[in-house]
């Protein structure tokens, strides 16, 4: 690990969280697919630069920023993108609470803001399927100034000085736009690929140590082959996600392995023939 990324470390997992906050610090797991990539991140974060993690659906994007939360023992507050995400959905609401018998107007804190004050990790999932006027409130806070103006409340909101930003997208996906470049040149990027099947193994055997190695062993088979359809267009990229190969050999430790993956893997697809491809994929491997 980087020296500043160990100071870092150091500094944040000595401060004290409520027992709310305790809850909201996440577990690690996240294995890098390449030597330098986690820590790079890691160094990145250090600097206090927001991290854009690209990468196909099941790539382990938010268990790298969990392992992340982990490694810190820092609370995240996490935002999942739509096309219905509004200023609020961020930043917070006003509501009306009684106080000593009479009606007030009260502010609840979003996850942004939340964030921003107590020093937590704001993880924004599939950033690029919100619309695109609703982002650049965001902007003040992803450059140097790491700061905003609420515009519910009039507050200047600074941001602690442990408050990072972890944002991740899919790139090219049904109901994603483009990133502008004005959010996009907020980021530091990086590029988050699938495991190598030895390293997909080891995940698979931690994440379900009661498997059989014939079952492990006909997962990474199926995986083998969902993966090169994938590759080809023929499948869609979460038909070899991990967490969907987790699912699949979690149910096959308790049921056959066809009726397995047909649940995990290939129910979750939209498309009939991406089904029909996956159990006939599956019936050649199991016997």
């Amino acid at each position: 690990m980087n020296l500043l990324t160990k100071q870092i470390q150091e500094l944040r997992t000595t401060r004290v969280h409520s027992e709310e906050e305790q809850l909201l610090i996440q577990e690690g797991g996240y294995v890098s697919p390449t030597p330098n990539l986690f820590d790079d991140i890691l160094i990145a974060l250090s600097l206090k630069k927001p991290v854009l993690l690209k990468g196909p659906s099941g790539s382990g994007k938010t268990r790298l920023a969990q392992s992340i939360s982990a490694l810190f023992q820092q609370p995240m507050q996490s935002v999942n993108c739509s096309v219905d995400l509004d200023a609020e959905a961020l930043l917070g609401f006003k509501t009306i609470v009684t106080k000593d018998g009479e009606s007030v107007i009260e502010f609840v804190n979003g996850p942004v803001v939340t964030a921003m004050k107590r020093g937590h990790i704001l993880y924004i999932d599939e950033i690029n399927m919100a619309k695109p006027e609703t982002l650049p409130i965001l902007h003040s806070l992803l450059d140097h100034r790491r700061m905003i103006t609420n515009p519910f409340t009039g507050e200047v909101i600074v941001a602690h000085e442990d408050f990072t930003v972890i944002s991740a997208i899919n790139e090219g996906y049904i109901g994603t736009s483009p990133m502008n470049e004005a959010l996009k040149n907020r980021f530091v990027s990086f590029s988050i690929p699938y495991l190598e099947a030895q390293q997909l193994r080891n995940v698979l055997e931690n994440a379900v140590p009661e498997a059989k190695i014939s079952i492990v062993d006909t997962i990474m088979s199926i995986s083998g082959d969902l993966s090169k359809q994938t590759a080809n267009g023929l499948l869609a990229d979460e038909a070899a996600s991990v967490r969907s190969l987790i699912d699949a050999l979690q149910l096959a430790v308790h049921m056959p392995v066809e009726r397995a993956v047909t649940y995990a893997i290939a129910e979750l697809l939209e498309d009939k023939l991406e089904r029909y491809l996956v159990n006939e994929l599956t019936a050649t491997w199991v016997k």
